[in-house]
């Protein structure tokens, strides 16, 4: 039998960045698309429609940074706080953080020597010890809190980039079929995002892709027929 160190490959996604990405450009498209359509139901012109996509793209794009940037500083913070708390602790009592560290083992079912060893082990060793309790108590890595900034770009970028699929019809053409080349674009840049959700977490390209198609063509069936409804 050969023998030999077995690594295994992850991403990095613990950061933020992933979900505000993922979000951001889903919430880009879907935003857009119904704010294009609902102006266009209502039959303004050409330019108002437009005007209202870019107004949508710019406004929503820094509103989802900000959102994140906020949220994401709060829970770092938060985080922060409560790792800082557990640091105090440690240093003022290692015996009694020692004997939680060992409770907590035994709770995850270790033998009661064993997690006895391995908790005076970890206790050692100061920074090793923050880790262990932080992860075991709070469930997270002191290390990997996420970037506030991170998320607030990735957010405004992707919510961009979503946004502007169903805009590109209305910045080049004045030919009257702007509404139809939304929807195409909007549709299949729906599947597009869906389905690279599927393929990053391995649950199905296919199924994904009909979900972000269907969840996208509800939102703006609905916002059409309101302008329609409200402008006709």
């Amino acid at each position: 039998m050969e023998s030999g160190t077995h690594l295994e490959e992850h991403r990095q996604i613990s950061g933020g960045w992933v979900r505000a990405g993922i979000f951001g450009v889903s919430d880009g498209l879907v935003t857009n698309v119904s704010l294009i359509l609902g102006f266009a139901g209502a039959n303004p012109g050409h330019d108002v429609v437009r005007l209202a996509g870019l107004a949508g793209l710019v406004a929503g794009g820094f509103s989802m940074a900000t959102g994140e940037y906020l949220s994401m500083r709060a829970q770092k913070e938060l985080l922060e706080y409560e790792i800082e708390i557990e640091r105090r602790s440690i240093e003022s009592s290692p015996a009694a953080e020692q004997a939680e560290l060992r409770d907590l083992f035994v709770a995850r079912g270790i033998e009661q020597e064993l997690a006895e060893r391995l908790s005076i082990d970890l206790m050692r060793d100061p920074d090793l010890a923050l880790r262990t309790h932080a992860r075991e108590e709070l469930g997270v890595d002191p290390s990997a809190t996420g970037s506030p900034f991170a998320a607030a770009l990735s957010s405004l970028i992707a919510f961009a980039v979503g946004a502007f699929v169903p805009l590109l019809p209305w910045l080049w053409s004045t030919s009257g079929n702007e509404v139809p080349w939304s929807i195409l674009f909007g549709a299949l840049g729906s599947a597009a995002v869906g389905g690279s959700i599927g393929w990053f977490t391995k649950k199905g390209v296919v199924t994904w892709a009909l979900r972000q198609l269907g969840l996208t063509a509800m939102a703006a069936i609905v916002t059409f027929a309101v302008g329609r409804l409200v402008g006709g």
